[in-house]
């Protein structure tokens, strides 16, 4: 379990202030949470909160009962894997080069029978079977997603975060890797928290809303109860309108000119 209290952060980046504000919530275990909000909500800086990339100024967060600041990073890396939404490869990589370092946590970077063998069923999971020797260079962008998501289950953590894994994707690759984050808790029991921005993708797919605003947690439950014209009017300052369609509440936000 995944537990934060009284978080609060506040630094600049790139001149712009980043702010949370007595951030406490407990992550539904194998279930989909989404973090949705406007730019500049928090929901990147409570990611990287919750996975010790950003030091928070005060409060707690603890994993499986251990405080995240009183463990080493090799062992928070071994329970906690995040693809954050910008990949900074700067070497040319081969596809499995890139999935095996996802067992580094586990093996330092001397990879056993072990290592090659979770790396192997990664990439078999994410159907890249016979593009293991390709470069990242080489793919599409659906396939470099594909990619990165087998480099961190091999991973092999029990919680997963993604920070907008649908930037840069077309609407199929975007339904295909929704699709694919949704199996990684049916299938193999993960706990995922993804930032999204497309709110219809968080509405069709999440099990468990968290609506952020200015640092701050406006409403969370499920999306019946956050996908509602009260809480996203408030939450990104604008009209919506909200129609069901399947058993999913839809949002429609564009002005009629």
């Amino acid at each position: 379990m995944i537990e934060i209290k009284n978080i609060n952060q506040r630094y600049n980046k790139n001149g712009r202030k980043k702010t949370l504000e007595d951030i406490s919530l407990v992550v539904k275990e194998n279930a989909i949470t989404a973090l949705i909000g406007a730019n500049g909500a928090g929901k990147s800086t409570l990611l990287g909160v919750i996975t010790n990339l950003i030091p928070a100024l005060s409060g707690t967060v603890t994993i499986d009962g251990m405080d995240i600041k009183r463990i080493k990073t090799s062992e928070v890396a071994k329970k906690v894997a995040i693809l954050k939404q910008t990949h900074n490869i700067n070497i040319r990589i081969t596809v499995n080069d890139l999935v095996e370092f996802g067992r580094f946590p586990h093996c330092g970077g001397r990879l056993t029978d072990v290592d090659k063998q979770k790396a192997e069923e990664s990439l078999k999971y994410m159907n890249l079977s016979g593009l293991e020797h390709r470069y990242l260079d080489e793919l599409s962008g659906g396939q470099r997603q594909r990619a990165f998501i087998a480099m961190i289950l091999a991973q092999d953590t029990p919680y997963i975060f993604f920070d907008e894994p649908l930037n840069n994707l077309d609407i199929k690759y975007s339904v295909e890797m929704m699709k694919v984050i949704k199996n990684l808790v049916i299938e193999l029991n993960k706990t995922v928290v993804v930032v999204l921005h497309d709110i219809n993708f968080a509405s069709a797919y999440a099990d468990h809303i968290i609506a952020m605003k200015d640092g701050r947690i406006i409403s969370q439950g499920s999306p019946k109860d956050i996908i509602t014209k009260a809480v996203l009017d408030d939450v990104f300052d604008h009209d919506f309108n909200i129609v069901e369609q399947d058993g999913k509440s839809v949002c429609l936000y564009y002005d009629k000119m």
